[in-house]
């Protein structure tokens, strides 16, 4: 079995739990590679100097014959080990060092209790959607334009809010005078989109969702529409560029840019304990119903 291992940033309290799990796939006969940065980190640590593991820096080096990718790290760790995975199809399994934890699901306290469970294939792997975005310049297109969380337009460099004339499957739909609008995944409606007051989705829709940043009138809502429909976006602006964020990842287009957003065509895929833990993760990581009254 050959097992990618990605993180970001890396803790000196966190040493033990990944050593444990180096230790174990070693003797397990498990062929380790390393993400290259993440491998510069762990190098910094005397405990990690003598790590001698194949390295990977490109997604084009993952291969399919990877059977798992780990990552050490919290939610936003997943969103950018994403750029890695892309269309592969290898799973992730999300080991918990930060603080949320949403989509890395594994706690590190309990995460080797697990390890023979998850190299067995005993757990759920649940597919997740992602959004795909094109824009009427070709440039742009260069970069890894796909996002498991929300595509967000904001305004860039004024106090004055932007206009976004918005169309469904070239339908005109409305135009929203706002700070910006998400356009977010059930995975992300958890995210950004809940903070401006979107509905949280339930992973296995099949929708996307609308959510105006900070509108400017009473009636604009939040929008879930099927994920087999395309979003086309218009911005005019006071100021010729706009901010656009995609995850983890921020860049700025112009407002000759036109853009639409529908379904990738391909998931990511997350390891879980069980196919039924959504709703359990809500009321733990989200405090639901946790009222002292109860």
């Amino acid at each position: 079995m050959k097992i990618a291992i990605y993180g970001q940033k890396f803790c000196k309290k966190n040493i033990p739990y990944l050593n444990r799990f180096i230790g174990y796939a070693s003797s397990h006969s498990i062929e380790i590679h390393i993400e290259k940065s993440f491998f510069n980190v762990l190098s910094s640590f005397k405990e990690f100097k003598n790590l001698n593991f194949p390295l990977f820096s490109h997604h084009k080096e993952l291969t399919k014959d990877f059977s798992l990718m780990f990552t050490f790290g919290g939610d936003g760790t997943i969103l950018s080990a994403i750029t890695l995975i892309r269309d592969s199809g290898i799973p992730i399994v999300g080991v918990n060092t930060g603080n949320l934890g949403f989509l890395a699901t594994f706690n590190k306290d309990v995460f080797i209790e697990k390890i023979d469970k998850i190299f067995n294939k005993k757990l759920h792997i649940m597919p997740r959607s992602l959004l795909y975005l094109e824009t009427s310049i070709t440039d742009h297109n260069k970069f890894f334009n796909f996002a498991l969380n929300e595509i967000v337009i904001l305004r860039k460099e004024t106090v004055s809010m932007i206009t976004i004339d918005a169309y469904i499957d070239n339908e005109f739909l409305t135009s929203y005078w706002a700070d910006g609008l998400i356009i977010s995944t059930p995975t992300g409606s958890t995210g950004y989109s809940l903070s401006c007051g979107g509905p949280i989705i339930s992973p296995d829709n099949k929708n996307f969702v609308l959510t105006p940043i900070s509108p400017h009138n009473l009636f604009s809502r939040p929008l879930i529409i099927s994920d087999h429909q395309k979003v086309y976006l218009k911005i005019h602006s006071r100021v010729k560029s706009y901010s656009l964020s995609m995850d983890t990842r921020l860049t700025y287009l112009n407002q000759d840019d036109e853009l639409c957003i529908q379904k990738a065509p391909f998931y990511i895929y997350l390891i879980q304990e069980g196919k039924n833990t959504y709703y359990k993760t809500l009321r733990e990581k989200l405090l639901w119903g946790m009222d002292q009254r109860n």
